[in-house]
């Protein structure tokens, strides 16, 4: 049984293994990946379901732009697939009240994607009770790169003076201002890094990590991370 009275505010979830995943069946990576986006739709909605109210899922990293071209292409289509799916299941998603945000810079995406990114994020439900983030396009340290910058300019137009540089400040002009940082990051595939995920939110983030590859990653999974995440004690620097 879940705590819920214990449960993170925030997860972050770094999708990783679809094509080691389809490698180990003799199968393209790409079906690696659309199996991946099944676990996707599968978890955000039961973590839905049981109360967590902010999810960041790492779908598309900025490094990412280096695997073959088929294979960029196939992720795009899920994730056109993705947005066609919700924008027919809009009733259904206000019904569970879920708001989309997409996080990232989508300037180079696809226009057709970013238009339905962005009719998406307009038409979000005024009061969502679980905020779900597609990272495309993401990078930890592009986000930094793009707060400092934004700050920088407001210094210099002299909206901001230099004190005004606050961790706070530096907080808002991220992608994910507004919403706690995550309590929670959980990592499958055996890998044991951040691989530039919420670099600046990770601070005081937990960890789990498994050997599951994502497509075999279950709602029993998600579980347990958030049994042994329950267990630990967060001190943030206190006794």
């Amino acid at each position: 049984m879940v705590d819920k009275e214990h449960l993170p505010q925030h997860v972050g979830i770094i999708m990783d293994g679809n094509g080691r995943w389809a490698k180990k069946r003799g199968l393209p990576r790409t079906e690696g990946h659309r199996r991946g986006a099944e676990v996707f739709r599968t978890i955000s909605t039961y973590a839905s379901d049981i109360g967590v109210p902010y999810l960041t899922f790492y779908a598309f990293s900025t490094e990412n732009w280096k695997r073959p071209q088929q294979e960029i292409d196939v992720i795009m289509d899920l994730f056109r697939d993705f947005l066609h799916e919700a924008e027919q299941r809009q009733a259904e998603n206000e019904t569970r009240r879920f708001c989309f945000r997409f996080i990232g810079d989508l300037s180079v995406l696809p226009e057709d994607i970013r238009a339905l990114a962005d009719w998406m994020e307009k038409h979000n439900p005024e009061n969502g009770r679980t905020t779900v983030n597609v990272a495309v396009n993401y990078g930890g340290r592009s986000e930094l790169t793009h707060a400092f910058r934004t700050l920088l300019s407001r210094v210099q137009s002299g909206e901001l003076t230099e004190p005004d540089v606050t961790e706070d400040a530096i907080a808002q002009a991220l992608y994910t201002a507004g919403q706690p940082d995550p309590d929670l990051i959980i990592r499958p595939s055996g890998e044991y890094r951040l691989s530039n995920f919420l670099t600046w939110q990770s601070a005081y983030s937990e960890f789990w990590f498994s050997d599951i590859l994502w497509p075999d990653f279950t709602t029993a999974d998600f579980d347990r991370a958030l049994e042994d995440f329950a267990r630990r004690s967060r001190r943030f620097g206190g006794i």
